[in-house]
């Protein structure tokens, strides 16, 4: 009888704790609270007392554990509309390990992100997963890892659960926040770290012609961090040097920045 069964009124985030090291916990914890204000939610906790939560959590596995931690808010009450005063939080932690380092293929999607009017894309919302969820189905049957999937003009949005990355002539290119993607938490990260490290960074709108020019294409994600693709439809790429270098920068950064600073 919740709300959240049958609405799909739920909002949640996921962050990533491996080594001990637990990399923008505090950031993903601040932006379920952000994703929950879309929905009007009370939020029984607030950010800084979720992020404790996760690392007492996060404390009751092996060090060497490679974790996904996701909180996750929902309505209880309401018929249609929620009952706002309803919302309930829950944390949850198990063990998933990193996905190894290797090329992934891409297909395009024939699904496509919706528009801002028309569905909440600036949460992480429960409910636009399952277009997400198609979208990997039909590149999966077609023998392909992920899909691009398009916005509803025709330009690059994202992969399906990952955000998007060309490199042409040493440029790093990713597609403008727009509204119709959530623009990720590791996406923002790896746009800092690579422009910390000399490379130029610039969102732009990007089409489907701008994949068959690039020289690499990556993708970046919560959940996997950071991979290589090496096949978009018929466009083939070698693993690239930037990417080769996003990922050690990453790793580097979750060492030197990972660790609990709270209490």
């Amino acid at each position: 009888m919740d709300h959240a069964w049958w609405m799909a009124s739920s909002v949640f985030d996921g962050a990533r704790a491996f080594g001990g090291l637990a990399p923008d916990i505090d950031r993903h914890c601040a932006r379920l609270i952000v994703s929950a204000e879309t929905f009007n939610m009370t939020s029984p906790l607030t950010a800084e007392e979720i992020t404790a939560l996760a690392w007492e959590g996060i404390k009751q596995f092996p060090k060497e554990a490679e974790l996904y931690i996701r909180p996750l808010m929902y309505f209880k009450d309401g018929f249609v509309t929620p009952d706002t005063s309803s919302t309930c939080f829950i944390l949850t932690i198990f063990e998933a390990p990193l996905p190894e380092w290797r090329g992934m293929t891409a297909t395009i999607s024939t699904f496509r992100r919706p528009a801002p009017e028309a569905a909440p894309t600036n949460a992480k919302a429960s409910c636009l997963y399952p277009n997400v969820g198609r979208a990997l189905a039909e590149a999966r049957a077609d023998g392909y890892d992920t899909a691009v999937v398009l916005d509803a003009s025709g330009n690059i949005a994202e992969f399906a659960t990952n955000n998007l990355f060309i490199v042409r002539d040493g440029l790093v290119l990713t597609p403008v926040e727009n509204g119709s993607f959530l623009a990720g938490l590791t996406r923002k990260r790896i746009m800092e770290l690579l422009s910390s490290a000399g490379y130029r960074v610039e969102e732009r709108t990007l089409t489907i012609s701008d994949l068959s020019r690039a020289d690499e294409v990556f993708l970046t994600g919560n959940f996997s961090k950071i991979q290589p693709v090496i096949q978009v439809a018929n466009n083939n790429y070698a693993v690239g040097p930037v990417a080769t270098h996003c990922r050690k920068l990453y790793f580097e950064f979750a060492k030197r920045e990972g660790r609990r600073t709270c209490r």
